[in-house]
């Protein structure tokens, strides 16, 4: 598992590099990252599993914040909706990795976190809105290659977002607006 010792931070020059194309079979290496981060954002989520290992929590890591400059990220998206009574009910929204992804359409309305977002890789707190399409459909490939689209709105579509801009060297914080970081706009839905 990676620790947050193994997170690269904002400054390094690999965060801002264009990551490049996966190649698939995957190699071991990459197969070893992949399970390094699921296992990274697992433990993350779990409060007496992270107490242990002091971990910031996140929903999604992108390979570049591991020093892998490659088009894949890990995403486990908790789903809040779950009724622990309910074992039916699915734990995540979404719990994969996706390589190779591509926003291939996305909404004009746009969607914003109330507090801003954080990041793995930046420590200092960057704030402001970080507006995004509120839905988007996404190509990927999964750990096999196989290609996939998936329709997301709301939160999930912001989490797929800031994750492929990591693999497009774009950082959460390049989006917000310099001169007024928190003027709401009218075709803006605020979430949180």
């Amino acid at each position: 598992m990676y620790l947050m010792e193994d997170i690269v931070r904002d400054g390094d020059p690999i965060l801002r590099q264009k990551a490049e194309p996966v190649t698939f079979p995957l190699d071991a290496a990459t197969l070893v990252a992949v399970e390094k981060m699921r296992h990274y954002l697992e433990v993350s989520q779990d409060e007496e599993a992270n107490a242990v290992y002091d971990l910031r929590p996140g929903v999604g890591l992108a390979a570049p914040q591991v020093g892998i400059s490659k088009q894949f990220s890990v995403i486990l998206i908790p789903n809040d909706e779950a009724d622990e009574a309910d074992m039916t009910a699915p734990d995540y929204v979404f719990a994969d990795a996706i390589f190779n992804p591509v926003i291939i359409r996305q909404s004009v309305k746009q969607a914003a976190l109330v507090g801003g977002e954080g990041c793995l890789s930046v420590d200092e707190e960057k704030a402001g809105y970080v507006e995004r399409s509120y839905k988007i459909t996404v190509r990927y490939q999964d750990v096999e290659g196989v290609v996939h689209e998936l329709a997301l709105s709301d939160y999930p579509a912001i989490v797929f977002q800031h994750e492929i801009d990591h693999l497009q060297g774009i950082l959460f914080y390049d989006r917000i607006d310099p001169v007024n970081p928190w003027q709401q706009r009218e075709r803006t839905k605020y979430l949180g």
